[in-house]
């Protein structure tokens, strides 16, 4: 039988390491999300297991392993997360940056960057991006997904601003300093009404990369 241990539990469902003989997976549940949610968790499962397919094969991405109705599961990443690891290389931003470039030419945008335990500092210093719920694939590079693909690319120079400052250059020093059309219009009517829904209503708080998550995703 397989070894099973919780990383995570939210509204959207469960997230559980599995040992299988000798490998690790990563399988994550919606089956026990609230009927009124379900819907939007099967959603979001299906969009990262489409996300995933589109990337195989790309070394630092989860691979899809397969999918059910209420169950997806991927390959399991050794490493740190960000937040853990706490990377003073720049050279591991070069590398993290390169891997976003693959993304983006594959038509894919992630979406979430800005949660740093949704990047991962693995062995000899190489990066790995997790969490695919709100990536999006599209074969035509559309103004919005430029417009998206910039803001994945601040989101990861705001960690870089974090663990490499001296190490910014006045190109992307300028791009932390202008956020995009969207991401402005995110920060001022959308967040506030997704925080008090989320920590007020709900009583729900996503502080990802505040406390120890551990190599979870």
């Amino acid at each position: 039988m397989a070894d099973s241990q919780l990383l995570k539990k939210d509204l959207f469902g469960e997230i559980r390491r599995m040992s299988l003989g000798d490998e690790n997976v990563i399988v994550r549940d919606v089956s026990s999300v609230s009927p009124w949610l379900r819907w939007l968790a099967r959603r979001m499962l299906q969009r990262e297991a489409r996300v995933l397919a589109m990337l195989e094969g790309i070394e630092g991405i989860p691979q899809l392993l397969r999918l059910e109705r209420d169950v997806l599961w991927r390959s399991y990443l050794s490493g740190e997360p960000m937040h853990l690891a706490k990377p003073r290389d720049p050279d591991y931003f070069k590398a993290a940056y390169r891997l976003l470039r693959i993304l983006h030419r594959t038509g894919v945008v992630h979406n979430d960057l800005a949660k740093e335990p949704n990047l991962l500092v693995q062995e000899n210093n190489r990066p790995a991006i997790l969490d695919f719920q709100l990536a999006w694939h599209t074969p035509k590079r559309s103004r919005l997904f430029r417009l998206l693909a910039y803001e994945d690319l601040r989101h990861l120079l705001k960690h870089k601003r974090s663990y490499c400052p001296q190490d910014l250059t006045q190109r992307q020093l300028m791009i932390l300093q202008n956020p995009s059309l969207p991401s402005r219009a995110h920060m001022r009517a959308i967040k506030p009404i997704y925080m008090f829904i989320t920590r007020r209503l709900l009583g729900w708080s996503d502080r990802e990369g505040t406390g120890d998550r551990g190599n979870r995703l």
